[in-house]
């Protein structure tokens, strides 16, 4: 199964932060923790150029904290900021402010130089649809300055939202790529919701996260479901199907309802904190595309 999802205002998005670009100090971009590779746009990067860059692992509630410090450490040695978050949560934000603070420091020391104490950052908040954007802004906010929502396309169009004295925050419509360069990335998109479901095959994105579950966290199922330890993910969704009341008439597995059933747990962390990806699972995919 292919993926690609690239809906026509991605491309006037784009063009958008392009333009916006110009009157930014620093931009934050957000991927989430689970799926932190697959889930930064390449675009982003390019058209940041030199600009201060902060990278948020947000929803790190729901990863796996051993594989999201591995990601921390893994951009420190590169030399990029990056600081794992949960949007949701009010608690970040003095975290977030220092973090923005140390990212621009360099600009804040060339303002103090020329005499200018009080400087107000301005930053894009940048990153992929449905990865928590808006949240991040509304929580900095504190109010529904941003429109929210739990699937990708809600916000579309550019808007500046001021967090206090100190800081400007420009909300941007969440941009794709027009082509995922591998399989894995669209179905890792797909599995955290950053694809329309609209467009899926919801049960074979679902076994392929069940495979997936069933190599890395294999007691995710069994917890969450009380079923057999079975390795084959059709006859475990057969399964789950009878033991959530997934039938149809005629007492047929109702694949589809258990499998969208089993995704939302999934999204949710209902099985547990799950990472997708780990740095060593890229680098020795790179390895292998340069061979």
């Amino acid at each position: 199964m292919q993926i690609q999802w690239y809906p026509g205002h991605m491309t006037k998005a784009r063009r958008a932060m392009k333009e916006d670009m110009k009157l930014v100090d620093l931009v934050v971009e957000l991927t989430d923790a689970r799926n932190v590779s697959a889930g930064r746009n390449p675009d982003i990067g390019e058209l940041a150029g030199g600009k201060a860059r902060l990278i948020l692992l947000n929803k790190a509630d729901l990863a796996d904290e051993c594989v999201t410090s591995e990601w921390i450490e893994c951009y420190r040695k590169e030399g990029i900021r990056a600081a794992a978050i949960n949007a949701k949560h009010p608690g970040f934000k003095k975290q977030f402010l220092q973090e923005a603070q140390n990212a621009c420091s360099a600009i804040l020391e060339k303002d103090r130089q020329r005499g200018l104490k009080k400087r107000v950052i301005r930053a894009m908040v940048a990153g992929i649809p449905n990865v928590g954007k808006s949240t991040l802004i509304n929580t900095l906010a504190g109010r529904a300055a941003a429109k929210t929502g739990n699937k990708p396309g809600v916000t579309r169009g550019n808007q500046w939202i001021r967090v206090d004295d100190r800081l400007e925050l420009l909300d941007t419509p969440g941009i794709l790529w027009p082509k995922f360069e591998d399989r894995l990335t669209g179905l890792h998109l797909a599995m955290t919701g950053s694809v329309s479901d609209d467009i899926l095959n919801i049960t074979e994105v679902t076994l392929e996260l069940m495979s997936f579950l069933l190599i890395h966290y294999p007691d995710a199922l069994t917890a969450r479901y009380g079923i057999s330890r079975e390795n084959d993910p059709e006859r475990l969704l057969i399964e789950i199907s009878g033991k959530r009341g997934c039938l149809k008439r005629g007492g047929e597995p109702d694949y589809e309802k258990a499998a969208g059933i089993i995704l939302d747990d999934f999204r949710s962390g209902r099985l547990g904190r799950i990472s997708l990806e780990r740095p060593m699972d890229i680098r020795e995919a790179q390895d292998e595309n340069c061979r």
